[in-house]
């Protein structure tokens, strides 16, 4: 085992609070370890100009310090879930998955409405393809405008005016100790969430034996389920955040019951399905999912996309 481990990550306020999450774990559970943190700037950090799906989308906040984990920089990587590709890079793992935190959106509005509530042409804040096209799809009488930046700048933007309504991840808001901010929260009924929102992933070396024994105690078996099937999905359906993709998996009772969507990007078209299986096929039914939506009209949606890139 390992006496030193280094950690890397992102520069931002919610990437170094996650890194120092899996840090104190770390050294609660492994005394013996010291363990230091690496920040690393990435090409979606240093973008903040223009939306996520203008500049490639998925990867932009991983690359980098994927590079520096092949490297031997690092020991290992803490990354939201949800900016994970399908694919890892080949030599690279998912050594651990923790307990996820809440995994839906949420609104926030500057004068405490719902999202039932605004009038027409209010102005709603959002970074995601996926988010404004669900917006769009419930309420295709709103305006939905992109908002870059950190927590703190989305939140200034908000209340300065320039946005009625925010929508955001509630697990970054909840870590941040920002939850009372939160006017609502988006469950998958009414916005399904990203692909492993609110879930960490800890990235590793496949060939790395040494740190095998710290990833099996970070490592949560329910978190893992449901996330390995919505990857899965996203996997079959080789999404990215250039397209309005999501799935969210839950347990209840013996199974894992998965929520998908693929949407156009002016929320007119949503195509929606669920499927129920045990725990060790999740992913067979990610892909099977997967496979329905695109069968049922979601091929044509993506393609449509792909052609106005």
């Amino acid at each position: 085992m390992k006496k030193n481990i280094k950690i890397g990550t992102r520069a931002s306020q919610l990437a170094l609070w996650q890194a120092n999450h899996i840090k104190s774990r770390i050294e609660t559970l492994f005394p013996q370890i010291e363990v230091e943190i690496i920040t690393i700037s990435t090409k979606g950090d240093r973008i903040t100009d223009r939306p996520l799906s203008m500049v490639g989308g998925k990867g932009l906040f991983v690359k980098e310090i994927e590079n520096a984990l092949f490297n031997n920089e690092i020991d290992l990587a803490v990354h939201s879930m949800k900016d994970m590709p399908g694919e890892l890079p080949e030599g690279l793992v998912i050594g651990a998955i923790p307990e996820r935190e809440n995994p839906f959106d949420v609104m926030i509005s500057k004068d405490n409405k719902l999202l039932t509530d605004y009038p027409p042409k209010s102005r709603i804040g959002t970074s995601s393809l996926r988010r404004g096209s669900q917006l769009k799809a419930a309420r295709p009488d709103l305006e939905i405008l992109s908002i870059r930046g950190n927590l703190d700048t989305r939140l200034k933007k908000l209340k300065s005016g320039q946005f009625d309504a925010i929508v955001l991840a509630a697990a970054g808001l909840i870590r941040l100790g920002q939850k009372n901010e939160i006017t609502q929260y988006l469950d998958e009924t009414l916005m399904v969430p990203a692909v492993g929102q609110g879930a960490l992933c800890i990235e590793t070396r496949k060939d790395d034996a040494d740190i095998m024994p710290v990833m099996e105690k970070l490592d949560h078996g329910p978190t893992r389920t449901c996330v390995t099937g919505e990857r899965a999905f996203l996997k079959q359906i080789e999404g990215s955040c250039h397209i309005p993709v999501a799935c969210y998996g839950e347990i209840k009772g013996d199974q894992v019951i998965m929520t998908a969507l693929v949407a156009s990007e002016n929320g007119q078209e949503v195509i929606k399905r669920q499927i129920a299986c045990s725990g060790d096929q999740v992913e067979e039914y990610g892909r099977r999912l997967a496979d329905q939506l695109l069968e049922n009209g979601g091929k044509r949606i993506l393609e449509n996309l792909n052609s106005n890139d």
